[in-house]
């Protein structure tokens, strides 16, 4: 019988272990031998904490661990990170809050050292000083927010089809499920910053039963599955509040070598609230980032009360050997679902046209802005279903390709256009735009012929799908401010010129578009007086039906 029960204590014991190893990156270990609480690393770079037993006691009844705990200076001087990540191991692997001190500066050198954070997180009033003058890699986040679940490769799974809404397979629980088609190329990009296009691919939800959400919908068929993954969503919500950020900019070669030195989210079920980004130290020169936050492989995060940052727009060499601006971004997004940003704003002018646009995404479904003033929103390869509401939006406007229903609602627009579909892309936006409530500034009030829906699209270069117009645009209550507008000013069109080659049947498009079938106006005014009009080029948009209600 004693033998029966030391197995018991044996098993009991592997399975601690491995629960507690699964909260620790593969560079942390922790032990709990007597003594003070040290933290220290050896030369390949691995991080070895130490907490005793009486250490350990206090915390689990205070609940909570402070960055101060485990060795951080907080003076604005000394490097915190080792400090910083072994605060977040350790409660990590006992279910602790991590506290910043409330006055404490932390600064963090550019060393490949990334705190993971798996529980609920209060910044506090501290700020944290990021120096991106010396990073040995520029891929590695400052923060990085995970689960402690586990993707898996679900079995049985060999094809999908376009808004399936059941797959016959179980699963867990709710899961987050990433496919590829790697034999499918898709978004083959156009213009100076010309590609290859890539896999296909798609992120969606299923339930244990296997059934899709479908508020967010399988968007492509894949009649072969080369790659799937399924990731469990967490069920509780991981907060993170408070604290203050500053980047001390790079200061490398301008070219498409992007920065991740931020705040990465890889957890469903996150909440940022109240957070400050704030960039000093920017140059003539300097490499882009890639999101200050930057969320991706994950669904429902809301990032609410925040204050971020657009950089310095630099200029590089693109792809087809011309002269290319580099996108730069403190948001980005990518392969993610349900994200919106609330009551957040930018530090900078949104209307300074030296900054980039504050955000970019790719592969992501149900964004939403609202109450939020940024320089632009943009959707690069494709989002399903987008919302802007309550916002105003500056230079860079609404820049989006896609599917579903995109949603415009009282909110102010200062850009070229209303929304802009890109032509790197195709132009293409698969369902309806619905525009109410809303003020149109035309280029935020400089000289411009005005028109609502801008892109352009040749029919000459394959996009790796079929491109479409919304077939359904509904604009009410829209007033545009044109009243600084050029002399031989017609009236803004709902339209622009998408072809000017594009004049009589002559013209055949080896890919061709599928245009707009419907557009329905009512109580559309403009400060000029003058009508809105269809477009340019009245022999593209001819079979458009325009009702005015």
């Amino acid at each position: 019988m004693k033998y029966v029960i030391f197995f018991f204590l044996l098993l009991a014991g592997i399975n601690l272990a491995n629960g507690q190893a699964k909260n620790l990156p593969d560079d942390v270990i922790i032990t709990s031998e007597k003594g003070k609480i040290s933290v220290r690393t050896d030369e390949t770079g691995k991080l070895y904490i130490n907490v005793s037993p009486q250490d350990a006691e206090r915390f689990k009844k205070n609940g909570v661990v402070r960055y101060s705990d485990f060795g951080a200076k907080g003076d604005g001087k000394t490097d915190d990170i080792d400090a910083i990540a072994a605060t977040h191991a350790y409660a990590n692997q006992n279910q602790l809050l991590v506290k910043a001190d409330e006055s404490a500066t932390y600064y963090i050198s550019g060393k490949a050292r990334t705190a993971v954070i798996r529980t609920d997180t209060d910044f506090n009033t501290a700020s944290f000083i990021i120096d991106d003058t010396d990073v040995e890699n520029r891929n590695a986040q400052v923060f990085l927010v995970n689960s402690d679940k586990q993707t898996f490769m679900p079995e049985g799974i060999t094809s999908l089809k376009r808004n399936q809404e059941k797959i016959d397979v179980t699963f867990p629980g709710t899961c987050l499920l990433t496919v590829t088609d790697s034999n499918v190329r898709r978004y083959i990009r156009f213009g100076p910053n010309q590609n290859n296009g890539a896999p296909q691919t798609d992120i969606f939800i299923v339930d244990r039963n296997g059934n899709v959400d479908m508020d967010a919908p399988i968007i492509w068929d894949f009649d072969e599955i080369t790659a799937i993954k399924a990731l469990p969503i967490d069920e509780n919500t991981l907060i993170i509040t408070g604290g203050k950020f500053t980047t001390i900019a790079n200061q490398a070669e301008s070219k498409y070598t992007y920065y991740s030195r931020g705040i990465g989210i890889r957890r469903s079920n996150v909440l940022v609230d109240g957070l400050e980004h704030h960039v000093i130290g920017e140059k003539d020169h300097g490499a882009p980032y890639g999101g200050f936050i930057n969320v991706g492989d994950c669904a429902y995060v809301t990032v609410r009360n925040t204050t971020l940052t657009g950089h310095k727009t630099y200029r590089t060499i693109g792809s087809a050997g011309v002269p290319v601006s580099m996108g730069t971004y403190d948001i980005s997004l990518g392969r993610s679902l349900n994200i919106s940003f609330v009551n957040c704003n930018q530090t900078n002018d949104i209307n300074d046209r030296t900054y980039w646009g504050i955000m970019g995404s790719n592969y992501c479904k149900n964004i939403v802005l609202d109450s939020c003033v940024f320089s632009r929103f943009d959707a690069h390869m494709g989002v399903a279903n987008a919302t802007v509401r309550n916002s105003t939006l500056g230079h860079m406007g609404i820049n989006a390709i896609g599917s579903g229903t995109f949603t415009v609602e009282n909110s102010t627009i200062r850009g070229s256009r209303l929304i802009n579909l890109r032509s790197d892309y195709g132009s293409t936006w698969r369902g309806e735009f619905i525009i109410r409530n809303c003020v149109f500034v035309p280029a935020n009030g400089k000289p411009t012929i005005a028109s609502l829906i801008s892109g352009s699209y040749s029919g000459q270069h394959d996009f790796g799908y079929t491109c479409y117009m919304p077939e359904r645009i509904v604009i009410e209550n829209l007033h545009i401010d044109d009243s600084n507008h050029p002399q031989d000013y017609k009236g803004p069109a709902i339209f622009a010129n998408f072809n000017s080659e594009m004049t009589n049947d002559s013209y055949v498009e080896k890919f061709p578009y599928v245009k707009t079938k419907e557009v329905i106006l009512k109580n559309v005014t403009t400060v000029s007086g003058k009508a809105l009009r269809l477009s340019d080029n009245l022999f593209m948009f001819k079979d458009v039906k325009v009702s005015v209600e």
